[in-house]
């Protein structure tokens, strides 16, 4: 029963607030830029993917992915960049549609069930390496199970592991649990900088995009409803919600798969918490900290944080 209990992180005293968890990496965390060499790749819908690699002359790598409006300068991914990096691993860092500083060229972009584009790059990468591993972060931890789930046993014969840290593996409970006055900072701040690539592409796309009334926007469900569900193909955002969300695929990974999700996490509901998929499923491992926010898991005594060290150390027992 691959339900892991974890005991050995510990927010720091004057950290222990959720919300300061989460926020304090992103505001405070200096760590150096990765060496990054960056490739540009093409989709088979004629659109683009810049993938950043950090080579170090070896046959396995650690594929990275970013979460929500973010992108591969983020220090979550370059701390996880550097610890893969001093171990001997190259890492190719991927950056969304639309999220490595230029607008993509096609009307879609990415979302958190878009495993497509995953597919794509691991195709492109596999005949550079003998193993590849994954990493994602929320957004693009989703990604990542639900890729793994979907293939389940006809997955790449390379890919010998996967962790996923901060998942909204529910995405109708995460969207419900973001409305919450409390999280009005995150849901905001990602609304406004998903309206500016919009404002971006609608220049291009005059006649398929229109911001107007985009300022009353309160929430995922009204921007998910409005925009991200009908340029990629579903219904409504109920009907993308429930096609994307990973906890519907768990079952069928088949490869040393870890979940960390922080009890205290505040994108995340109860849904969001698969106990059960991880009882039953001998492959997925799901760990639950107390504490750790969203993508914190801040540590002050060492070089890397924990959710680092605690990504590093499984994928190792999997290289």
């Amino acid at each position: 029963m691959p339900v892991l209990t974890s005991t050995d992180y510990t927010a720091p005293f004057l950290l222990s607030n959720r919300h300061v968890l989460t926020v304090f990496p992103t505001l405070f965390r200096r760590i150096p830029p990765a060496d990054y060499v960056r490739e540009r790749i093409t989709t088979p819908d004629n659109d683009f993917l810049d993938l950043d690699f950090s080579r170090k002359g070896s046959r396995s790598a650690v594929l990275i992915l970013h979460g929500l409006e973010g992108d591969s300068r983020r220090q979550y991914v370059t701390g996880m960049v550097h610890i893969f990096n001093e171990s001997g691993f190259d890492t190719v860092s991927m950056n969304f549609r639309g999220c490595s500083g230029e607008s993509n060229k096609a009307l879609r972009f990415y979302h958190s069930g878009e495993t497509g584009d995953l597919q794509t790059v691991i195709d492109h990468i596999a005949p550079q390496y003998d193993h590849i591993h994954l990493i994602g972060f929320s957004l693009g931890g989703n990604v990542t199970l639900k890729y793994l789930g979907e293939r389940g046993s006809a997955i790449h014969p390379q890919i010998r592991s996967a962790v996923a840290i901060s998942v909204p593996v529910d995405l109708l409970d995460s969207s419900t649990e973001l409305e919450k006055r409390q999280n009005s900072i995150y849901r905001m701040r990602f609304i406004r900088s998903l309206g500016e690539k919009l404002t971006e592409k609608a220049k291009a796309y005059p006649h398929d995009i229109s911001l107007e009334g985009f300022s009353a926007i309160r929430n995922f469900r009204e921007f998910d409803d409005r925009y991200t569900a009908p340029l990629h193909g579903f219904k409504n955002a109920e009907h993308y919600w429930r096609l994307s969300s990973s906890i519907f695929y768990l079952s069928g990974i088949t490869i040393p798969t870890l979940l960390i999700n922080a009890l205290d996490d505040p994108f995340l509901g109860q849904g969001s918490y698969p106990f059960s998929a991880a009882s039953s499923n001998r492959n997925f491992h799901l760990e639950t900290p107390e504490s750790g926010g969203h993508v914190g898991f801040v540590t002050f005594s060492e070089k890397y944080y924990w959710s680092e060290k605690r990504a590093w150390q499984f994928i190792d027992q999997h290289r």
